[in-house]
């Protein structure tokens, strides 16, 4: 409930480091990756107002570098779980009682930690132990976390700001968001640092307490995010940090009459099955649980006859191989008009053979590592099934090696049927397929990209002709919760692109707006009657 009103910094974006040769942050963020290099971290869980450790220790590895051990975390277990809910749930009444303005400032420090003390020694976690290059991080654990911060402390300002307007004589309505009754479980992925500060802290700024399971190969930079947490000011068991399978964490939360929601980001098959158990347990819970998810995608480009070629080219290098595709976002389809083709495939092939791959160490590198070897087995294996198909052809790239790191080579795939495995599943790897159109085939494409994926996240146009443009706007409505015209189809920022995708591709509940924080409160209506009535009979029952 809004307990008096205070104006909050506006937001602006936070400002994207270059990392020039000879820069400042340069010289800073190499001297911070080889500080993480020569240490061995020993990471423990957070619950309540305990550094947890156990006896089992998991080894934490560079993928570029898996030789090299960075650190150990404790993985825990059930008993962990159930210690994190009891921590969570006896922290809840101070926590959700605390006025507003002073949980919005636990949450505006820590983006100021993360803009200037920590910014280095976290985009040196993530480069380390989710293997992205200098800008991938920049933008992802510093510029993009930040902005996540700020602009959330506005919107909820904004939202307690939100009142019945008052015209009724003698009676003032007002509204009042509550915390949601229970905790929230926020289970995080891997790729985006942002996205793992993001979905505990969201829940959290709104009164709520949470119990935070990150993916395990994100484990290294969370440790740092928790650090950073505390140092704001962010009190014991608002957040409890866990690191536990992910069977042991849903049978204990699941099945707990407290569980008020979930905020998710991972795959489409893994939430479906949390959807599912949540509907099996749903007579135990005290409320309706809240489920939030962002899972998967399948996104396209599509080009226009009058597309730009250089427009197009860039679009699909940069939105296809950057981090390796390892974006929810990443262009993954391409429909291609047959006219354009020749000369796309050139320009492709020239920038591809241009990428260094290799460590996130060297600053020359742009393709780094994909995550660990469970995924680059699986992404191979696409390559390979391209290679021995008669229904594909693999013209740029398609070589991998293990040997140090996890190196996938940027590779581009042509298809020849439109539903071909690589044009429809999800590879979460530096794989692009395109399926090459008869330019005359325009409209009956268009149908064609509607139709052939399950997902709907992401998606983009090139072209020139305004026509074009607005007819695909139109036909692609429902295909992609973020849509982009002339632009690749990655890089949402916040507070200008609010991200989320629905069909396959979850909720759609925009992660990094207002809309997004609705979900973690629960309204309350209260009428106050300063002339109350003292009679039941109404003037029409008073005789003539």
């Amino acid at each position: 409930m809004l307990k008096g009103f205070f104006n909050v910094p506006a937001p602006t974006n936070e400002p994207v480091y270059a990392y020039a040769p000879g820069s400042a942050e340069r010289a800073l963020l190499k001297q911070a990756i080889a500080d993480a290099r020569a240490q061995e971290v020993d990471v423990p869980m957070y619950i309540g107002s305990e550094e947890v450790r156990t006896d089992k220790k998991v080894k934490l590895t560079p993928p570029h570098d898996h030789k090299h051990v960075l650190g150990y975390y404790s993985s825990g277990t059930k008993d962990h779980v159930k210690d994190a809910i009891d921590a969570a749930l006896a922290a809840k009444d101070n926590w959700e009682n605390l006025p507003w303005e002073q949980r919005a400032a636990v949450f505006l420090k820590a983006a100021e930690l993360i803009s200037t003390k920590y910014r280095y020694k976290l985009n040196a976690a993530t480069m380390l132990g989710q293997s992205k290059n200098p800008f991938q991080a920049e933008i992802d654990s510093a510029c993009e976390l930040i902005d996540f911060l700020r602009f959330n402390v506005k919107y909820m300002s904004e939202i307690y700001q939100q009142q019945p307007p008052a015209n009724s004589k003698g009676v003032w309505n007002r509204v009042e968001q509550r915390p949601l009754e229970g905790f929230v479980f926020a289970l995080t992925p891997f790729n985006f640092t942002a996205i793992a500060g993001n979905l505990p802290t969201s829940v959290a700024m709104m009164g709520n307490v949470v119990v935070w399971k990150p993916s395990n190969t994100q484990i290294y930079a969370a440790n740092v995010l928790m650090q950073i947490f505390k140092e704001a000011g962010l009190p014991d068991g608002v957040i409890n940090l866990v690191y536990v399978s992910g069977p042991d964490a849903g049978d204990v939360i699941f099945k707990h009459p407290d569980f008020a929601g979930i905020h998710f980001t991972g795959s489409t098959g893994v939430f479906q099955d949390i959807w599912k158990t949540i509907g099996e347990h749903i007579h135990v819970y005290k409320t309706y649980p809240r489920i939030v998810g962002e899972t998967g995608g399948k996104d396209f480009i599509i080009a226009h006859p009058s597309a730009d070629l250089k427009v197009l080219n860039t679009a699909l290098v940069r939105g296809a191989f950057e981090y390796q595709g390892q974006k929810c976002s990443a262009a993954s389809r391409a429909y291609v008009p047959k006219s354009l083709w020749p000369a796309l495939k050139e320009s492709m092939e020239k920038d591809l053979k241009s990428f260094k791959i290799g460590g996130t160490e060297d600053f020359g590198n742009f393709i780094n590592a994909v995550i660990d070897e469970r995924s680059f087995d699986k992404i191979t294996k696409y390559i390979d099934n391209a290679k021995a198909s008669p229904d594909a052809d693999v013209v740029i790239g398609g070589d991998y090696d293990k040997t140090t790191g996890y190196f996938i080579h940027p590779t581009v795939i042509v298809a020849s049927k439109p539903d071909y495995e690589t044009m429809t599943e999800e590879l979460f790897g530096p794989v692009l397929t395109v399926y090459v159109y008869e330019d005359e085939k325009w409209a009956e494409t268009l149908k064609v990209v509607d139709s052939t994926s399950i997902y709907a996240l992401t998606g983009a146009i090139i072209a020139q002709d305004r026509y074009a443009i607005q007819e695909a706007t139109h036909a692609l409505r429902n295909a992609a919760g973020n849509f982009y015209i002339n632009d690749k189809c990655t890089g949402a920022v916040v507070g200008q692109q609010p991200f989320g995708g629905a069909r396959g591709s979850g909720t759609n509940d925009k992660a990094g707006s207002m809309i997004n924080l609705l979900r973690w409160v629960s309204p309350r209506t209260i009428k106050e009657t300063f002339t109350p009535d003292t009679d039941y009979r109404y003037p029409f029952l008073n005789a003539e």
